[in-house]
């Protein structure tokens, strides 16, 4: 799937020294979060960047690192990951992303773990 397949929820994108704005955190903390994978970026344009909907209230929201996880062991590249958390899933009703945001994280990583 690409984003040209679908299309894909509407979120800006932040690069690296926007997200140390974003989240008051020097760059080094920055690139462990994604490191760590508590938020997970792609190239855009040659420069990374992360999607903003992925932070929430000045931190990384808290059900992505767990999810992100689940669609590694499932086979997906961080692109894939980002691309199927953005996109539309007829299995959840809506995009990934927004399930999250309404709570629903076990619902999410459920479908997650059965896409491998």
């Amino acid at each position: 799937m690409t984003s040209d397949d679908v299309s894909l929820y509407e979120t800006d994108w932040l690069t690296l020294p926007e997200l140390v704005e974003v989240l008051g955190e020097p760059l080094g903390r920055v690139r462990r979060l994604l490191d760590e994978f508590h938020l997970v970026g792609t190239r855009r344009d040659g420069v990374l960047k992360v999607p903003a909907v992925f932070i929430v209230d000045g931190h990384p929201l808290p059900s992505l690192r767990g999810t992100v996880f689940a669609l590694h062991d499932a086979g997906f590249s961080d692109d894939e990951a980002i691309d199927w958390l953005l996109a539309p899933d007829d299995t959840i009703g809506v995009a990934p992303i927004e399930a999250l945001l309404a709570g629903r994280k076990s619902e999410v990583r459920r479908v997650a773990r059965a896409l491998a």
